[in-house]
């Protein structure tokens, strides 16, 4: 059975003519429609969404001819409700649902002797049609084709690129202060104390795995309640996270250090300033989260940070770790994505329900960077207008970057550890967004980020003869980590 995505193009009756498009769902296999509103008829629109339209008696005589007709779902087949709708001289039938949209299945067959164009429609639209265009609105039914690349992915990729980058070089910098202070005695113990950053065992790092993987059970079974906790907790990790990175660069400035005693204690005026700043953003955000219109920049904002200070403070301490955690995430992804479909009722991923927000549920995970789409599609106007990419795909293989950053460092190379693995993330961004364009489908970026990035870190120290350093990782790691 083959499900399409299509659009219903309104039309009010003013002076300029207010319209709006609508999501519809379709089956090809029924009704070809128009590719553009060049070729579109428009019909006045019936509004019949007091009856369900299995019974030809419920409909008053004469009301459908000619007409564009809306009616509810109900109990009966699609079938029923079309040769109904087309025997009363009906020119389409809109079928308004409540629930959650979901493709029209009945067989090919049933319908050869159905001429007019089926769909389904949210009712929640239809009440929304009627009070933005009026009790007299004409509508049409067509199909755009999918665009074959939506320029929102260079966005994206500019993005977490960037991120990566700088997350990378930011622990770099800070691994350049940790060798300078271990030269300095007298400021090795100020240093260790201000140092905020956990390291990554291989114990820890399958830990860390299995805890992902029920969590995203646990979400995927009590999605409702457990989206509330996770948004709560972006709120007070991005907030802390965007007044880490703040602080950094504010550090840089020479000006503005007046202090204020407090609690035997004498804390810098402009952090204090910061910190409210950086609460308010995300607060902003929390209670503005739904407003597409502006609240995905704010969004990217508090993830960027998040996703860097994530980079910064977290430290895998050799190559054989970062081999573990990035293995495990890779099959921890393929797995979610791509074999959970076989296992779930619905037959859909694990993943991807997760990411969407399981059975049409309005609150998102704060957990992706979101572009609006710049391309317009049926897809972008029913289920995706926003380009999505996960925080784990930049900061999983972030971590692998600020290693081979770390190691340039206490190895003086010249940063061609960390020159060769960012372009190799770049690469494997570039290599997901081709394999998404031509299957049309979303992918688990993991899949190419990880094998381009390990291959090619894992090539540059051979090709420098530093593998077994680069494996087990640098004397000082090992002496100094706390």
């Amino acid at each position: 059975v083959a499900a399409d995505e299509g659009i219903l193009h309104a039309s009010g009756n003013g002076v300029p003519p207010v319209t709006k498009d609508y999501c519809i769902i379709y089956n090809s296999n029924w009704v070809s429609l128009p590719k553009s509103l060049d070729n579109a008829t428009f019909r006045p629109l019936e509004n019949l969404t007091s009856t369900v339209l299995c019974n030809s008696s419920e409909v008053p005589s004469g009301s459908m001819k000619d007409k564009a007709v809306v009616v509810m779902r109900g109990n009966c087949t699609f079938l029923e409700k079309a040769r109904i709708a087309q025997s009363s001289g009906a020119k389409m039938l809109l079928i308004a649902s409540k629930p959650r949209l979901s493709p029209l299945s009945d067989n090919k067959t049933d319908f050869e002797d159905v001429t007019i164009p089926v769909a389904l429609i949210r009712y929640s639209d239809i009440v929304d049609m009627q009070l933005m265009l009026g009790s007299e609105v004409n509508v049409t039914l067509y199909s755009p084709p999918l665009p074959e690349f939506d320029y929102s992915m260079v966005v994206i990729f500019l993005i977490a690129v960037f991120t990566v980058a700088l997350g990378g070089y930011w622990s770099g910098v800070a691994e350049l202060e940790n060798l300078k202070a271990i030269a300095s005695p007298g400021e090795r113990e100020t240093r260790r104390k201000k140092e905020e950053n956990v390291t990554f065992t291989p114990v820890t790092v399958i830990l860390f795995v299995v805890i992902c993987c029920v969590m995203l059970v646990l979400l995927y079974f009590f999605y409702k309640w457990l989206v509330y906790v996770i948004i709560s907790v972006f709120c007070l990790a991005s907030a802390m996270s965007l007044y880490n990175c703040l602080a950094a660069l504010i550090g840089e400035i020479s000006f503005g250090q007046c202090r204020i005693a407090c609690c035997n204690k004498s804390i810098e005026v402009r952090l204090i300033f910061l910190a409210v700043f950086c609460i308010a953003a995300a607060v902003v955000w929390a209670v503005f989260r739904n407003e597409d219109r502006w609240a995905w920049i704010l969004q990217n904002i508090l993830g960027v940070a998040f996703c860097l200070n994530f980079i910064k403070t977290l430290k895998m301490p050799n190559f054989k770790s970062c081999v573990i955690l990035l293995g495990l995430l890779l099959l921890y992804d393929v797995f979610f994505v791509f074999i959970t479909p076989f296992i779930t009722k619905n037959g859909a991923s694990i993943m991807v329900e997760v990411a969407a927000g399981p059975f049409g549920n309005s609150e998102k995970l704060p957990v992706v960077i979101r572009v609006p789409r710049l391309e317009y599609s049926a897809s972008t106007l029913c289920d995706m207008p926003f380009s999505l990419l996960g925080f784990g795909d930049i900061i999983v293989p972030g971590l692998l970057v600020a290693y081979c950053r770390r190691f340039d460092v206490q190895t003086s190379s010249s940063s061609v550890y960390y020159i060769s693995c960012t372009i190799a993330y770049a690469i494997g961004m570039v290599l997901t967004f081709i394999v998404l364009a031509l299957m049309k489908m979303g992918q688990p970026a993991l899949l190419y980020l990880v094998p381009c990035t390990l291959i090619t870190s894992s090539l540059v120290a051979w090709r420098r003869k530093e593998m077994k350093k680069f494996w087990k990782g640098s004397s000082y790691q090992v002496g100094w980590m706390p």
